[in-house]
């Protein structure tokens, strides 16, 4: 999984009931684009975060 700054992930909930959590990625921590990403969720919660396969990117050319 590759992404740029200003890209956004969602996390999709793994059980019932939990919600999707949507992340703005503000720095890239790897090589080439790839994990860990530092990113900030919409309640403000700053993290450095390696997505599994419950995590999809949308690029930022996307959310245009």
């Amino acid at each position: 999984m590759q992404a740029n700054v200003g890209d956004t992930l969602l996390v999709h909930g793994r059980t019932v009931g939990q919600h999707d959590k949507v992340a703005e990625v503000l720095e890239v921590l790897g090589q080439e684009g790839n994990p860990p990403f530092r990113v900030r969720f919409d309640d403000g919660h700053e993290a450095v975060l390696s997505p599994g396969p419950d995590c999809t990117v949308r690029h930022h050319t996307e959310n245009a």
